[in-house]
This record gives structure tokens, C-alpha cells and sequence, in this order.
């Protein structure tokens, strides 16, 4: 008689794994799956609306965690799990534009993030993993911004901090070094949770002790960027009054409504000499310089004499020169973006032109092929892209413009600064993302501009159409703002600073260098993962090579009676 010490194993096909491994691995699979889920739902959390700044630790470190140890297969699937569960909350103010924009950017910047974090399980094999995986997570906002169609850098974890201590490393290294302290913080929040038991049941002590211990480092790091903030005021700051006017625009439920609309430039005109009234009464001050948003005409002022002279009218009457955000007449059939400095004696002169356009906004990809569909119709021209930098010098001010999208790019900011601009204005128009009482996209705007004044030390002014406006002090406070779908005006002293902060100067190295650390790492970690498994296979070799067992030899942990 002849007994085992084994369990009785229940099998099925040949060659079919056992039913309980099978339980486990779907209960695993799912488990991963649900965690991923989770981490992006909470990073979108960590954005406006919501806010909830220390959710962009937590997030991405439950991420982390279920990509350790995984296939390239498993990593690519949880990754676009996660990115879907984030870009679809965190973008949902796209379904103004109807369902298909929306979630075609969310699949793609989804795909993206998955393909991505096929990298990670094997930088978390090597030592100081959260290093690398911080410097990961950082290389991936780069790409992102960068690709497909010129990039799109919205959900960097830098724009979660505008309220955050965190928020003073953008003054060192800009929104790269921002994302990198807290992607820091998740590293090491999921290296403690991977510690932990039942996660691993055999880790040591001293690894347990290692892990919450930088924890704690990564998180003193984040806190030590309120050191780095700049000063609101100083003392001997030269300064200017601005004004920054919001006239509002018809609330149309429909782009179609929207773009028949002929009376934005009325709006601002309006509100315009309804502050020369203000200032001619003394209940408000003499600017220096007056901003409208971007889209104030949806034509060219030069050209078209109906707008040309209430433009002049309003110009005169409060007596500063304008910047008018306005359409005007570019290269063939093209038209541009642009933001024009309008003097009340000279009338129009120099122009800075948007040059990151927006795809399928302000010019369509394969046009012959696409621009027949949906509201695409409703773009019959693209847009021309400016060329570089141009600074609009308004007595004392010396402009910097990044129109609307480009607050998001770290270049474009940095070059037009880096002109000797002493300010920067932002002007905007977020109505076609408002239509639904979402205020997610002006919020998620608003956030880049208060970390863009910090990162150059600068006042910022932020103007919309119909909200939300706002004047933001250099250390990103919001000193003044409008509400939504309302007509006002906001008058405010600023500081006009000239010295450049350190991430200035840096400009793209510090995203380059993290980036390249990023790649290494990853280099190394293929090479150690492939010369691991020729170390295992070879022991398999030299055991195939052994005599065959007998076949009637007992299976191992069986007696004779």
C-alpha cells in the first residue's frame, strides 16, 4: 500500500494549471486591477476641482505597487487602467465638445501611460528603486508633453500643488522638480506599502525600517519647498497698475450658439469704458496697461473698421494701452492667434502669435480627411503658429503672453520671461468648457498660472472671457478673482520684478537630467533582468543533461508500507 504526503491535486485538461492556482491568480489579477483603478481615481482627486493635493502621493503609489514584479503584459494592461481611471475624471470637461473628443484623448493619453509603465517592474528591482521610479514618472510627463501632435501636459502631478508646500520647488527646478518631490513621495510610500505584511510577509526589519524611513525623508523634502517660495512684496519692487477685464460671453449651449455670437468685442469695449466712467469718478485707479482675453475679437481689429474704432474709442477713454486678445489675418488662408497691444494714441501695433495651437481647436491634422466631421466643420481655417517670443513693452511693464493652452509648457513660459519681461499675462477663453457649470478646466488653468509665478518670480495676470480671471501675486496667491459667466473688472498694483529665479536659468536641465537618469535605469535594469534569467536557465540546462529518472522510482514524498 502506498501513500503521499502531498495534497490530492484536482486536475483537468493535460497541461492545464490546477483550479485553485487559477482561483488565485484571477483573485489576484482583479485585485491589482482594482488598485490601479483606485490610484487613478485618486490622483484626479488631487486636481481642481477637488484639490486634494496629498492624493498625488497616494495615487501613483498604489500604482507603484501593483506593477512590482510584473510581465511587460501586466504592466502595459494596469497602467492604462490607472491612466483611464485619471485622464477620464481629471479631462471630463472635454464632453463639452461631446463624448468622442473627450474619450479618444483619454484612451490615447491611457495607451500612452500603459506602454509607459512597462518599464517600472523592472526599475523596482534595483537598489534605491524609488529613485528611479520617481525619475520614471517624471520622464513620462516629459513625453507626454512632447508627443503625440506636440504633447499635451495636462495631469502633471506639478499642477495638483498649487496650494501645496510643495509648490516652492518650481522656483529651483520648475514643474519637472515639483512632479519629481512628490512622485518621491509616492515611490516611497509604496516601498513602505510593499513592506508591510500580508504584502510581503518576509521582509526584514531593517527593510521595513529603510522603506518607512524614507518615507519620512521624501516627505520633509516636500514640505521644505515653502522655503523656496518667493516673497508676495519687497521692498524697492517697481511696480505698475494693470487691469484686467473679463466682459463675458453669451452662455450658448451648443458651439454652433457660440459661434455666431458677434458680440464679445462689444462686451470688453463695454466693460472697458465702464472703467474709464470708474476712473474718471475716482472709484478706481489709472492703469498702466489694460488686458483682454484671448478670442476678445473674432476678428481683425486692423482690418475691420467696426471693431477698429470702438477699439480706439475704449483705448482713449481710459486712457492705457490695450492688449486684445484677437483673431487676426495670417499667411494665405490662415488666420492667427494673437495677443495686440493697442495704443490710445498709435492704435495697433506689435503682436505676439500663439505658438503651441491647439490639435482640433485651432487647427485640424489631416484635414482632407477629418475636418468634415462633427464640430470640425466649424474650424473651415487653421490657425498660422508664431515663430518665438515677442515682449510688448508698455511704459514701465514689459509683457511676456502665454495664450491660454501654452501656460502648460514649460518652454514657452520660460522663453517669453527670459525676453526681460518684468510680468506675465495670460490671457485665455474657457467658455466652450463651461457650458455644463464645470469649472474643472478654468480651475486646472488658473492652477499652471500660480505655479508659473512662482516658478520665474513674476505677477501673473490670468484673463478669460467668462471666468475665471484672476491677479496672482510671485508666490502664487491669488490677490484678486472673478466668477464665472459674469462681466467685471479687476484692478490691482503689482510687482514688476526683473531678477530670474534659479529654475529660470536652468530652464531644461533639470527635466533632462531626471529624464536621462530615468532611461539609464532602465538600460540597467533590462541588462541585470536578462543576465538573471541566463543564470537560471543554466542550471536548468545542466539538470536536462543529467540521466533520465527512472520511471518507476517513487515521486517524491512517498513511503512503502
Amino acid at each position: 500500500m502506498t501513500t503521499t504526503d502531498q495534497p490530492t491535486r484536482t486536475t483537468g485538461a493535460p497541461g492545464a494549471e490546477p483550479t485553485g492556482r487559477r482561483r488565485r491568480l484571477d483573485r489576484s489579477t482583479l485585485t491589482a486591477g482594482a488598485t490601479a483603478a483606485a490610484g487613478g481615481l485618486l490622483l484626479a482627486a488631487a486636481f481642481p476641482p477637488l484639490g486634494w493635493w496629498p492624493l498625488a502621493a497616494v495615487g501613483p503609489a498604489l500604482l507603484l505597487v501593483v506593477l512590482r514584479r510584473r510581465r511587460a503584459r501586466a504592466a502595459f494592461a494596469l497602467g492604462t487602467v490607472f491612466g483611464l481611471a485619471f485622464f477620464g475624471p481629471h479631462l471630463v470637461w472635454l464632453t463639452n465638445l461631446g463624448p468622442l473628443p473627450w474619450a479618444a484623448l483619454t484612451v490615447i493619453q491611457a495607451l500612452l501611460l500603459g506602454g509607459l509603465s512597462c518599464a517600472v517592474p523592472v526599475l523596482t528591482r534595483l537598489p534605491a528603486w524609488p529613485l528611479w521610479a520617481a525619475a520614471w514618472w517624471v520622464a513620462v510627463e516629459a513625453l507626454r508633453s512632447r508627443v503625440p501632435l506636440g504633447g499635451f501636459p495636462w495631469g502633471r502631478l506639478a499642477f495638483s500643488q498649487a496650494d501645496a508646500p510643495t509648490l516652492g520647488w518650481a522656483a529651483i527646478g520648475g514643474a519637472p522638480a515639483v512632479s519629481a518631490v512628490v512622485a518621491l513621495a509616492a515611490a516611497c510610500l509604496a516601498a513602505v506599502l510593499t513592506t508591510l505584511p500580508p504584502a510581503a510577509p518576509s521582509a526584514t526589519r531593517r527593510g521595513r525600517a529603510v522603506a518607512a524611513t524614507g518615507l519620512l525623508a521624501a516627505l520633509a523634502g516636500c514640505a521644505a519647498g515653502a522655503a523656496f517660495l518667493p516673497a508676495a512684496a519687497r521692498s524697492g519692487d517697481e511696480q505698475a497698475t494693470v487691469a484686467v477685464v473679463q466682459g463675458n460671453v453669451p452662455r450658448g449651449r451648443t458651439l454652433e450658439e457660440q459661434a455666431r455670437v458677434r458680440q464679445v468685442a462689444e462686451n470688453h469695449v463695454a466693460a472697458t469704458r465702464e472703467l474709464a466712467a470708474d476712473i474718471q469718478a475716482g472709484r478706481a485707479p489709472q492703469p498702466d496697461l489694460v488686458l483682454w482675453p484671448e478670442n476678445a475679437t473674432d476678428r481683425d481689429p486692423r482690418e475691420d473698421p467696426t471693431l477698429r474704432g470702438p477699439i480706439s474709442q475704449a483705448a482713449a477713454e481710459v486712457g492705457a494701452p490695450i492688449v486684445v486678445g484677437a483673431i487676426l489675418d495670417g499667411p494665405g488662408d490662415r488666420i492667427r492667434n494673437a495677443s495686440l497691444l493697442w495704443d490710445p494714441e498709435t492704435g495697433p501695433g506689435p503682436y505676439y502669435t500663439k505658438q503651441h495651437l491647439v490639435p482640433f481647436g485651432e487647427y485640424i491634422p489631416a484635414r482632407g480627411l477629418l475636418g468634415g466631421f462633427g464640430d470640425l466643420q466649424l474650424i473651415p481655417r487653421d490657425f498660422a503658429p508664431g515663430e518665438g517670443p515677442v515682449r510688448l513693452d508698455v511704459g514701465p511693464v514689459r509683457l511676456a503672453s502665454s495664450i491660454c493652452y501654452e501656460v502648460a509648457y514649460d518652454g514657452q513660459v520660460r522663453e517669453a520671461v527670459r525676453t526681460g519681461a518684468n510680468l506675465i499675462a495670460v490671457p485665455t477663453n474657457n467658455a466652450t468648457y463651461m457650458r455644463d457649470d464645470n469649472l474643472a478646466e478654468p480651475e486646472q488653468q488658473l492652477a499652471m498660472s500660480r505655479l508659473r509665478a512662482v516658478e520665474h518670480d513674476r505677477s501673473v495676470l490670468h484673463a478669460s472671457t467668462t471666468g475665471i480671471s484672476a491677479v496672482i501675486a510671485p508666490d502664487g496667491s491669488v490677490t484678486a478673482a472673478t466668477g464665472p459667466w459674469t462681466r467685471e473688472v479687476l484692478t490691482a498694483t503689482v510687482p514688476l520684478r526683473t531678477d530670474t529665479t534659479l529654475a529660470t536659468r536652468l530652464g531644461a536641465v533639470p527635466e533632462t537630467g531626471i529624464a536621462l537618469a530615468a532611461a539609464a535605469a532602465t538600460a540597467l535594469g533590462v541588462v541585470r533582468a536578462r543576465r538573471a534569467r541566463r543564470a537560471a536557465a543554466e542550471p536548468a540546462a545542466d539538470s536536462a543533461a543529467e540521466p533520465a529518472a527512472d520511471p518507476n522510482a517513487p515521486e517524491p514524498g512517498t513511503r512503502h508500507d
